[in-house]
């Protein structure tokens, strides 16, 4: 019987990592789940909230302030 995960597998077809910039949606509004966690990233590191960014700009944003923060992995 096979095991039903809930964590697809990193190394699946589909599943690359890819550059917001490359994204087919990017210019698009963030997310609901982008913006809460924004949000939450930009009042631990002091700086700005932008709510009208788009989904790759948040995602970058996101990125860098998990850095800033040490919340990244």
């Amino acid at each position: 019987m096979d095991k039903i995960t809930d964590t697809p597998k990193q190394d699946a077809p589909g599943n690359a990592v890819k550059d917001p910039d490359d994204w087919t949606t990017g210019d698009e509004a963030m997310t609901g789940a982008q913006a809460s966690y924004l949000k939450t990233l930009c009042e631990e590191a002091g700086e700005d909230f932008d709510p009208e960014m788009t989904k790759a700009d948040a995602s970058k944003r996101i990125d860098a302030l998990q850095d800033k923060t040490g919340r990244g992995d």
